[in-house]
């Protein structure tokens, strides 16, 4: 009996979280099938086809060739995921280990600007993109969303400095080491899976981004894969929801990918964040 009740108290919780996620896993269900039938009916497909999957070899499409697209869409993932993790390091150390005049200033305003929605500086980013000329540009849509994200890389790389102790620093000074050396070849290496953190979260941020390259970049021939899918939706023709669910799940797979061989460092978010002091 005490046993029965054990196992009970066990089962229970998944089966709330069973329940809680239903929908989610409904949802993606649906877009697996989707991608794979010509009609569906709820769960149930129609027939079975590859044709939602044409796009990927089928060059001469009205939007462009889907390679280009994901291309694109891996250059700002990847040049989002270097700058801010070069920056956030850097500027961590200096807000970890330097005692400068306005640190806590400083510190105070990156939250206040983080908590800024990004869409109510549309029109000023437009006039900061078209004066520097990177306007329909992927490198203007990266230095805006390095700008957006570098106050909770900040942040981040901050609280892992924290935890690295002062005693490894002075005794590389004793020795003669200059601070930028410390940072390189001491420091650095100490909080790698704070580094792996900071770059997996930057590169699904640019990979998912829809607002900034949709409102910043005019031209088809420079659109991510975010874009690229709305604009199937959103332009006056047909909608081929089978094919908008074969590019949704086209573009979740890198995602997927990426965060099934790197979650061990997510996790290891936690180990370094939460012992930092201001």
């Amino acid at each position: 009996m005490i046993e029965e009740r054990f196992r009970a108290r066990n089962i229970l919780p998944y089966l709330l979280l069973l329940l809680l996620t239903s929908p989610l896993l409904v949802g993606y269900l649906w877009l697996i099938i989707a991608t794979f039938s010509r009609r569906t009916f709820g769960l149930q497909p129609d027939s079975l086809t590859l044709a939602n999957w044409q796009f990927l070899w089928n060059f001469d499409t009205w939007q462009g060739s889907i390679w280009a697209v994901t291309l694109n869409t891996l250059l700002l993932a990847a040049g989002l995921a270097i700058v801010v993790v070069a920056l956030s390091s850097l500027a961590g150390y200096a807000l970890s280990r330097l005692d400068f005049i306005g640190r806590r200033a400083f510190m105070s305003l990156t939250l206040v600007l983080h908590a800024f929605p990004s869409v109510t500086l549309l029109i000023a980013i437009y006039f900061v993109l078209r004066e520097l000329r990177l306007y329909n540009t992927i490198a203007g849509v990266i230095l805006v969303k390095v700008a957006l994200e570098m106050p909770l890389g900040m942040w981040l790389m901050k609280g892992f400095f924290d935890n690295v102790p002062w005693d490894i620093e002075r005794a590389a000074m004793v020795d003669g080491a200059s601070r930028l050396r410390i940072w390189w070849q001491i420091v650095l290496p100490l909080i790698r899976p704070g580094i792996a953190a900071l770059a997996i979260f930057s590169f699904i941020s640019g990979w998912n981004e829809f607002l900034i390259p949709y409102t910043f970049i005019l031209s088809r021939q420079r659109a991510t894969l975010a874009v690229y899918l709305q604009q199937l939706v959103g332009d006056s023709r047909f909608v081929d929801y089978g094919q908008v669910a074969a590019i949704g799940l086209f573009q979740m797979l890198p995602v997927l990918l990426f965060f099934l061989f790197t979650q061990r460092y997510l996790l290891n978010i936690y180990a370094g964040g939460v012992k930092g002091g201001a």
